[in-house]
């Protein structure tokens, strides 16, 4: 649950990510699942930028950043459950997941200002991104939303 120190686990955060595929994604609304290869400068690290989108209901999904196959660094969760934190406190939906030492992403908070319009997918995909450093992202072709 976690094995990265805090101290990695934001520093990697903070790392530079880089898409090296030259590859379009279409995001169509509805059952997306990717799972994206990222790098850092030095081609070092290897992230994933996950996309999950209902099968049913198109607008509950996620967008979350990965280190090390398994490691979740940050998760979005959106029109979904509330999430209840180890310590009882209950988020509502939509919410950010951050990596913390011990604990993994099993800890939850309100989603930061950064993040300007959770109707329009497509415009919180971007700020994701930008709130992981993806600062190479992929090629995304958006239907519909």
């Amino acid at each position: 649950m976690g094995t990265l120190s805090q101290i990695d686990a934001d520093t990697l955060l903070e790392m530079e990510k880089f898409c090296k595929e030259n590859q379009l994604y279409f995001i169509q609304g509805g059952n997306d699942r990717y799972a994206i290869p990222l790098f850092s400068e030095d081609g070092h690290e290897e992230f994933y930028l996950d996309i999950y989108r209902g099968r049913i209901d198109f607008l509950r999904g996620k967008y979350q950043t990965r280190v090390r196959q398994s490691e979740v660094l940050v998760r979005l969760d959106f029109n979904g459950s509330p999430h209840r934190n180890p310590d009882g406190q209950e988020i509502p939906c939509p919410h950010i997941h951050l990596y913390r030492e011990g604990f993994g992403d099993k800890w939850a908070f309100p989603i930061p200002d950064s993040f300007s319009n959770m109707t329009n997918l497509a415009t919180t995909l971007d700020e994701f991104m930008t709130y992981c450093n993806v600062v190479d992202p992929p090629n995304f072709q958006h239907g519909a939303f």
